[in-house]
């Protein structure tokens, strides 16, 4: 079953995207999800600042673009892997790199 691994990363994870030490612990973690050939997507976004949101209003529709009033997280990408059950999903996503600012949500994706 398919499971998204939703990463959440505070304003100050965004900041540390350039640091090698931040960086090379996603590397590692992208390779050890390939290496056990469970990865089937996925992707990292850049600062939410960057992004446009589109908000549906009656008929018409509301174009914003950021930055956004600042939240305690902001989403930072997402992975999606290939594994048994939620218990293995939840065994990967505690070794998602983030920091103690940061969270991974675990959700099965929805079979179409």
């Amino acid at each position: 079953m398919q499971y998204a691994l939703i990463i959440r990363e505070a304003a100050e994870d965004f900041a540390s995207r350039s640091d090698p030490a931040y960086r090379d612990g996603w590397v590692a973690y992208s390779k050890a999800l390939a290496q056990a050939g469970i990865m089937t997507g996925g992707a990292g976004l850049t600062a939410p600042e960057t992004g446009t949101v589109v908000r549906r209003k009656g008929d018409d529709h509301d174009v914003q673009d950021g930055p956004y009033p600042e939240g305690k997280e902001q989403l930072g990408g997402f992975y999606l892997i290939d594994v048994p059950d939620m218990d293995t999903a939840l065994e990967w996503a505690t070794r998602v790199p983030i920091s103690d600012k940061g969270s991974v949500e675990v959700r099965p994706r929805l079979q179409m």
